[in-house]
């Protein structure tokens, strides 16, 4: 049988040997690489496609949303275990979104990390504890959604701050659409969507594509209607 391959992407040294030496202990997991900086880590997993990748949420260069997020848009067999020190409500949903697997803090006793590896490796979804199949973690995300449309929506306000082209092009973004398929579709340039995406998160308030997707999603300017990468 297959060691489980797995690449572990903290910017703290003693943190990430400790996670190391925690998952080495068990046979059935290997541990292939490890990488202090975004970019350095995403680099890793493009080229070593390990089955899992340990990664903190907050890192120097590109954080654990982005690199879940280029993950995911790549088709990268690569399941994602995003760790944070602020674990809440609102970063797991993030980690979602993005495309994460799992979602953790990163107090987890190691016995607990090693059996989340195991079950993300095994196909499975897990978020705030709860361990799902890619049905289960559909129908929860869309409740999640939904929740956070009721809670931070403005009800009786339609407005919104993007002009007709900005709304096209988001909605092309929650889609999961790369800027070259967004600018294939709607027929403009690669860099006029890069300026659009860029007007879209100044206008949000935001740093990433991930954070607007939330920011959208949960005031109900937009609607994910169905998520690919959760097919089997």
């Amino acid at each position: 049988m297959d060691r489980i391959s797995v690449i572990i992407v903290d910017d703290h040294p003693l943190f990430r040997q400790g996670v190391s030496d925690a998952l080495a202990i068990n046979p059935q997991l290997n541990i292939i690489g490890q990488a202090a900086h975004g970019e350095r880590g995403l680099e890793m997993i493009m080229s070593l496609r390990p089955d899992i990748a340990v990664v903190d949420v907050n890192l120097p260069g590109m954080n654990g949303q982005q690199i879940t997020h280029e993950i995911a848009s790549e088709r990268i067999p690569t399941r994602v275990i995003l760790m944070t020190a602020y674990d809440d409500g609102e970063q797991m949903l993030h980690a979602a979104i993005a495309g994460a697997a799992a979602f953790c803090s990163k107090d987890i006793q190691p016995e607990e990390l090693t059996n989340l590896v195991l079950q993300v490796a095994a196909g499975k979804y897990v978020m705030g504890g709860q361990q799902m199949n890619a049905k289960e973690f559909e129908l929860w995300l869309n409740r999640q959604l939904d929740s956070a449309r009721r809670s931070y929506s403005e009800p009786g306000s339609p407005f919104h701050p993007l002009s007709d082209r900005e709304m096209e092009v988001l909605t092309l973004v929650v889609e999961g659409k790369s800027n070259k398929e967004i600018a294939t579709l709607l027929g403009i340039s690669h860099q006029t969507v890069k300026n659009h995406i860029t007007s879209i998160l100044r206008k949000f308030g935001v740093e990433d594509r991930t954070q607007a997707v939330v920011y959208a999603l949960k005031r109900g300017w937009v609607k994910l209607d169905y998520i690919t990468r959760f097919q089997e």
